[in-house]
């Protein structure tokens, strides 16, 4: 009610002094180009242009889009020296056409990444022996952090909070005096308090969502950064607190990264919107961070999150045996308990349904709906009650999750609560075993219900086709290599659906979902290759 009802005047005084770093700050993570002309950009697979004032809160472009529009990522991005002059022109313009405290410019989470990408940009200038921040940018850049620190989205909490509090203690370095020193000590003191809180023991980001867990780090590298630069805004406590922190996400964003560099699509997750692995891994070691070099072993659980990796010679499993999320956010959770991912030879093959749209319509209900994701469906329901775009009602509780290695075999199971909701009572338990020449998984379920159905979302580089032998299931083939072998038993009723993956914002990529349907109480799949 608070963050609703209260706006405050916005303070367009002049800007405090600049402080003088005692370090050159050392360029983070580039961008990919986003603005491919001058006052024209590509977000989320769509180019648009900035025609007038009114195109900066155009309503007939989705709201991500004009979100990323006032973000400034290019700033930072790939060869952002050869646009500076657009720069800087932008930066002009976007004073010029956002009155204060009006606008998606001014919402706290686009604000807080524009007040960070002006100060990384102004403090490369300065590096570079220039000044790209004129007086009229300075006196915004301090009116938009007034306005922040009064705009705190204490009622979001997670990655947007932090992103508040980030953009806090930069403003607070970089600039100096009294006002200064309020908003680096706030954005220092909620850092502090939402470390603990949202980076969870075994390294993983409270939201469990990959994509949001590698922004969250490169956040963290960036404050290790900052604090390289102006040491003495910075307790030695907190800095080894980042530190540690960096140390365990690396870990974790590689136990969850495919052979191909890419993260795994759980929760909401894409591919294009964070840097990935091996790009953080090399900011990491810039800044001398610790990352770990040892390969990674034939199960890597990670128990406070909730994943686990299985994997082999061959294969590579990213397997999900994680609650929604935290109960106060569960607004990235997709209901995909038990569900998981199959890479074979360096490529996946298995997908979940990935995410391309945050708009509140039908298609990002399916999205994030147990049907888009390898697991099973119970009577057509989901495992987790998703609604309203960035809601969950009754959600899946994980338990008896167990892990080993036996005969040659690595095996993970789990059974999880989520349809004890529906008038049968069911439980679903699952178990994958994974050999060098196969996978098999054993579903089972307790409890009364009509029809579980099967899913198996197969990548878009493999076909699917019936196999030949007479009720064998299906082959899974890609080009002209070798194929993999799918069957169910006990006997079901196999169907071959055209769907979409959903690998970056923006993007749907067809592809085919194996579906399986059963009655009785298990069904076991084989997978051989």
């Amino acid at each position: 009610m608070w963050f609703r009802l209260y706006w405050p005047r916005p303070n367009l005084g002049p800007a405090p002094g600049l402080r003088t770093p005692m370090e050159v700050w050392q360029p983070g993570c580039r961008r990919k180009i986003s603005m491919v002309a001058e006052n024209s950009f590509r977000f989320l697979n769509t180019t648009d242009s900035l025609r007038s004032e009114a195109d900066w809160d155009n309503p007939d472009r989705l709201r991500l889009w004009r979100y990323n529009l006032h973000y400034f990522d290019d700033l930072n991005a790939e060869g952002a020296d050869t646009r500076a002059k657009w720069h800087r022109a932008l930066i002009a313009r976007w004073v010029r056409e956002n009155p204060p405290g009006v606008g998606t410019g001014w919402e706290p989470y686009p604000t807080s990444l524009r007040i960070v990408n002006w100060i990384k940009w102004a403090l490369g200038a300065q590096t570079r022996g220039g000044h790209a921040l004129d007086a009229p940018a300075l006196d915004s850049l301090a009116a938009q952090t007034r306005w922040l620190r009064k705009r705190l989205e204490i009622h979001l909490l997670g990655n947007h909070l932090w992103a508040n509090a980030k953009a806090l203690a930069f403003a607070g370095v970089f600039f100096t005096g009294p006002e200064a020193e309020s908003w680096l000590r706030k954005g220092l003191a909620i850092l502090e308090r939402e470390l603990s809180e949202q980076i969870l023991p075994d390294g993983g980001h409270i939201e469990r969502s990959p994509m949001y867990h590698a922004v969250v780090l490169e956040d963290v590298l960036d404050l290790i950064s900052l604090s390289r630069m102006a040491p003495a805004c910075f307790s030695s406590s907190l800095v080894e607190r980042l530190l540690a922190a960096a140390t365990r996400m690396l870990q974790w964003l590689r136990v969850m990264t495919h052979p191909d560099g890419g993260i795994g699509l759980f929760n909401d997750a894409a591919f294009e919107i964070a840097p990935d692995y091996a790009v953080l891994a090399g900011y990491a070691r810039r800044l001398a961070v610790p990352v770990a070099e040892k390969a990674l072993g034939a199960v890597e659980a990670l128990p406070d999150s909730g994943y686990v990796r299985l994997q082999n010679a061959r294969a590579v499993m990213i397997c999900d045996v994680a609650p929604a999320g935290p109960d106060y956010l569960p607004g990235h959770a997709h209901a995909d308990t038990l569900s998981f991912e199959l890479s074979l030879d360096g490529r996946r093959v298995l997908v979940n349904g990935g995410t391309s749209s945050y708009e509140l319509n039908p298609e990002r209900q399916r999205q994030r709906g147990t049907a888009a994701h390898n697991t099973v469906a119970i009577d057509s329901q989901d495992s987790s009650e998703v609604w309203g775009g960035f809601r969950v009602a009754r959600r899946a509780r994980p338990f008896n999750v167990r892990w080993g290695e036996e005969d040659g075999s690595i095996w993970l199971e789990g059974a999880h609560d989520g349809y004890r909701r529906l008038p049968g009572r069911v439980i679903h338990h699952r178990r994958w075993i994974l050999r060098l020449d196969g996978l098999t998984i054993e579903d089972r379920l307790e409890g009364r219900f009509h029809t579980a159905s099967l899913f198996f979302h197969v990548h878009p580089e493999f076909s699917a086709q019936a196999d030949d032998r007479a009720g064998a299931g299906f082959v899974l083939v890609s080009g002209k290599e070798g194929q993999i072998r799918l069957s169910i038993g006990p006997p079901a009723e196999f169907s071959l659906v055209h769907s979409t993956w959903h690998p970056e914002f923006g993007r749907s990529v067809d592809n085919t979902t194996l579906t399986a349907s059963f009655r009785g109480e298990s069904a076991v799949t084989r997978l051989s290759w």
